[in-house]
């Protein structure tokens, strides 16, 4: 076994939740039926992006076609006791899993699947107070997308980031979670994102200025981006003052528009040997006040296309942590 005594200690999101609190703090991810996207909806276009079928990300997600949609101007929402329901059931099941496997005794909301800002405030108000609420929960973290927020969200969160948490005795824990994805509008438009990099740079610097915390997500291996197009990504994403960043390959699932891409032939998936190669390259550029939250990502099911190498996780993390030991980080 190598030595890891000497090795410079990567600034994980845990290690950052351990200083922070004096002990490990989890994240347990919950997927509330009602909420979609502008990119499904027609809002802003139709088929959300390419790479997207968001159940294949959502183990918690309840699968129902004919499921209630949330939008912003909804003038009621008649689902509202369901779903705060379903916070609790999804909250209190990952937690005893987790205290039971790891001992862990606080912890983050993580509202995950789709665009968890897009629906009337008074909703967002109602789930994310249920959940600040909850046994031994410390903060929230809030999947969404820079076209999906707005001051009067933003000031809202502002305003929980400010109170007291009984259970840390600290401030309240507010993460906004961005897709960032790239960097290159005419990615974001190979993707069908909707909107183009000058509305992400708006909003989370407008995010940074209500005092948020903010994590951007950034995919490597997007159709017809170089090796140096993804790490620029990395640059102009630091530039942006984000506290935390999540990195992961782009892979192809069922049932999405890049697997009819992928099956026609134009579309190639990023080998693994290449994707290693720039994490380590992003990890050299990513300043130690940024907590890494995720470094890859896999999905060990049926709806995987491709590539193969994205179904075993652990071994690509065991591959990955190989490879920054070379330039010795301890990941």
């Amino acid at each position: 076994m190598a030595d890891t005594k000497n090795l410079k200690q990567l600034n994980t999101i845990g290690r950052y939740f351990r200083q922070k609190f004096g002990e490990s703090v989890y994240k347990v991810p919950i997927s509330i039926s009602g909420f979609t996207c502008p990119n499904i909806d027609g809002t802003v276009a139709r088929g959300g992006c390419t790479f997207c079928e968001n159940d294949s990300f959502s183990p918690n997600l309840v699968k129902n076609k004919d499921r209630f949609k949330l939008h912003p101007t909804s003038q009621s929402n008649p689902y509202l006791e369901l779903q705060i329901q379903q916070l609790k059931l999804q909250f209190n099941a990952t937690k005893n899993k987790l205290a039971k496997k790891f001992g862990a005794k606080k912890f983050v909301v993580y509202f995950q699947s789709f665009t968890n800002t897009y629906a009337p405030l008074e909703t967002l108000k109602a789930l994310y107070g249920e959940a600040l609420l909850l046994d031994d929960v410390v903060g929230l973290s809030i999947g969404t997308r820079s076209d999906c927020v707005n001051d009067e969200i933003l000031s809202y969160l502002q305003e929980l980031s400010l109170q007291t948490n009984p259970n840390s005795k600290l401030n309240n824990e507010i993460w906004v979670e961005y897709g960032i994805q790239s960097i290159y509008d005419e990615t974001l438009e190979a993707i069908n994102r909707g909107h183009d990099f000058a509305n992400i740079k708006k909003w989370i610097e407008r995010t940074k200025e209500y005092g948020l915390l903010v994590c951007g997500h950034v995919i490597f291996g997007l159709p017809n981006e170089t090796p140096e197009m993804m790490l620029k990504t990395i640059e102009e994403s630091i530039k942006l003052n984000i506290d935390s960043i999540k990195i992961h390959p782009l892979y192809v699932t069922n049932n999405t528009l890049l697997a009819l891409e992928y099956k026609n032939g134009d579309f190639e998936p990023i080998s693994e040997e290449k994707y290693i190669d720039l994490i380590v390259e992003s990890i050299k550029i990513i300043p130690n006040n940024i907590s890494i939250q995720r470094l890859t990502a896999g999905i060990d099911n049926d709806s995987l296309i491709a590539p193969l190498w994205c179904k075993n996780k652990h071994l690509q993390l065991k591959n990955i942590k190989k490879s920054l030991k070379k330039i010795n980080i301890c990941y």
